[in-house]
């Protein structure tokens, strides 16, 4: 399975432990950048994440800032990119099992690493259940498509 993943500066160095945590397990990583921890702008490395994903180039996709919240905004505005900010493995377990999110995104500035490698694990592991989440997730796509 292909991995695309990105961070900006606050999340660059999570980034390079999820990297090597993920291609130690066997995973292709698409490594968007950043290649440093001098500021730089999020939605840059959200937008590639996300084009990576609706290009196919990708299956799934992690994105790395502060917090995780600018991430996950900024990759929900390409459309079939679902992206979950999750800050536990609970959190992450039903953001693929319920929502079937491809993008996983973190807080490199909230989460100490043992805890963002768990949570990328436990996502990794997860698959979309189906079932009643498939008719929720069947109404968020037919809404994107009205509206995008």
């Amino acid at each position: 399975m292909k991995i695309a993943i990105g961070a900006d500066h606050a999340g660059y160095h999570l980034k390079e432990k999820i990297k090597e945590f993920l291609i130690s397990r066997g995973y292709q990583v698409i490594d968007f950048g950043t290649d440093s921890a001098e500021s730089t702008d999020y939605p840059l490395f959200a937008r590639e994440v996300a084009l990576a994903i609706q290009r196919g180039e990708a299956q799934q996709g992690i994105l790395i800032c502060g917090t995780g919240i600018g991430m996950c905004i900024t990759a929900n505005k390409f459309k079939g990119v679902y992206a979950a900010l999750c800050t536990n493995e609970y959190m992450a377990k039903v953001s693929r099992e319920h929502n079937n999110a491809n993008v996983l995104c973190l807080g490199g500035r909230v989460l100490g690493e043992e805890l963002a490698l768990s949570i990328v694990s436990t996502w990794l592991a997860s698959e979309f259940g189906g079932g009643r989440h498939k008719r929720r997730v069947d109404l968020i796509t037919k809404l994107e498509e009205d509206m995008c």
